[in-house]
Parts: structure tokens; sequence; C-alpha cells
């Protein structure tokens, strides 16, 4: 059975299945690329894809990232490489994602008007601002200089 909502105009549809054993994969209908999800393992899965969870995680490092970077390109200047890492921590009952920590190392050589405009850009990029106020976000950045 194949359930297919209507996308609004501007909207990106992705399609989920359920399967055994607390996991999930779901289908992005723009590229039919499929992305395996499990419940975490301490909370009955194996722990071995990402969970629902995590990909609230990874939701938010990847945009910081991406829009980092593209602001970077309007501005005239390519950003490069950048690496981060996010640690996701959950409350105790009722759970619920409490903090995200967020790490995000720049390349070298970044002037300081750039690393404060790539750092405001990092906190106001589309998934922060659609997280609760409730959730913690704790964002570092290191410049190798």
């Amino acid at each position: 059975m194949s359930v297919q909502p209507a996308a609004p105009a501007t909207g990106v549809v992705m399609t989920l299945v359920s399967a055994p054993q607390l996991k999930t994969q779901v289908t992005h209908g723009p590229s039919g690329a499929v992305l395996p999800t499990e419940a975490p393992k301490d909370n009955g899965g194996t722990g071995g894809s990402f969970s629902p969870t995590d990909l609230v995680a990874t939701a938010l490092m990847s945009c910081v990232v991406t829009t980092m970077s593209i602001a970077a390109t309007r501005e005239g200047f390519t950003l490069g490489e950048v690496r981060a890492t996010v640690e996701k921590r959950m409350t105790p009952p009722p759970r619920r994602i409490g903090e995200l920590v967020l790490s995000i190392l720049l390349p070298s050589g970044l002037a300081p008007p750039q690393r404060e405009m790539l750092e405001k850009i990092a906190h106001e990029c589309p998934v922060a601002r659609s997280l609760h106020p409730d959730v913690k976000v704790t964002t570092s950045f290191t410049y190798p200089d």
C-alpha cells in the first residue's frame, strides 16, 4: 500500500514504511534516496541505524554547515571544508531532546568579519529556528589559525 500525500507547491514529500523490530525506511520523494531509521538501543532498538532523534541532531548540524556555505558563496568567498560534530543529550522520562551540543571546525584564513557573519548564520539556520525553545543548543566554533 502506497501513501502519497499531496505536497504544497513548495513542499517536499517523504514517504515512510514501517518494518518489524522498531525500524522504518524513509524515501525522499524527489531523489528516491532511502534512509533507514530505528529505535535507539536504550529504547529497544539495535543501534544499527539513525534514530528519529538522531536525525533531528543531524539535521541541525547539516543545516548549520549548509547555510554557512550558502552565505559564504553569496558574500563572494569559498568556505572550504568544514567539520562538525553534534552530541544529542536526552532528558529523563518523558524522553525528549534536552540539548544539542554542536562543535564546528572551520577552515583557517577566515577574516574576523567573515567569522562573525558565519557564526550569526549558524544560529539562524532554518532547523535551529524550527526547534522548540526548550531544546538547548550549545554551539562552539574553532578556527585553526
